[in-house]
């Protein structure tokens, strides 16, 4: 919230930058770090990661370097 009051700093110049804003900490919550929700979404991503791995090789006979390697 700003006022309408000028602020004059000792040798008569205004200062636009004396009312300093408040300080706060924004509350993230559990889910930054090392947090069990953050190894939960890890474990669930591999799993996702390897049946897409178990399907690739399934559909096309090919795994994962023999598909790079046929670029």
């Amino acid at each position: 919230m700003r006022t309408n009051a000028s602020i004059v700093d000792d040798q008569g110049l205004m200062n636009n930058f004396a009312i300093e804003p408040k300080v706060y900490v924004d509350e993230q919550g559990e889910r930054t770090g090392f947090t069990t929700y953050a190894e939960i979404l890890n474990g669930r991503l591999a799993m996702i990661g390897f049946v897409a791995l178990i399907a690739l090789e399934v559909f096309t006979g090919h795994g994962i370097f023999g598909l790079l390697a046929n670029l």
